[in-house]
């Protein structure tokens, strides 16, 4: 997965837009279990905090939610992820 990040902009809104538009795009399905915080943070070469952060945001607006000890999935409703940005 490629990340295209801006070191001149936040990086936590970049994370959580990018993620989306995977989201609004069909790369990640409703349900599906997207990578690791540390999967992201490595390939978009980013604190893993950050990742954690956006992930978080991104649970409060409906477009992903975690089980814990599983990891993170997509919401049921991936319009949520066209509505965020």
């Amino acid at each position: 997965m490629d990340w295209i990040i801006d070191k001149q902009r936040p990086i936590c809104p970049q994370i959580s837009e990018q993620l989306c538009l995977r989201i609004a795009g069909g790369t990640f399905a409703p349900q599906q279990k997207i990578p690791s915080v540390r999967e992201i943070a490595l390939a978009a070469g980013v604190n893993p905090n950050t990742v954690q952060h956006s992930l978080e945001e991104l649970e409060r607006k409906g477009v992903l939610y975690s089980v814990r000890g599983s990891g993170w999935f997509v919401g049921e409703d991936i319009t949520l992820a066209k509505e965020v940005f």
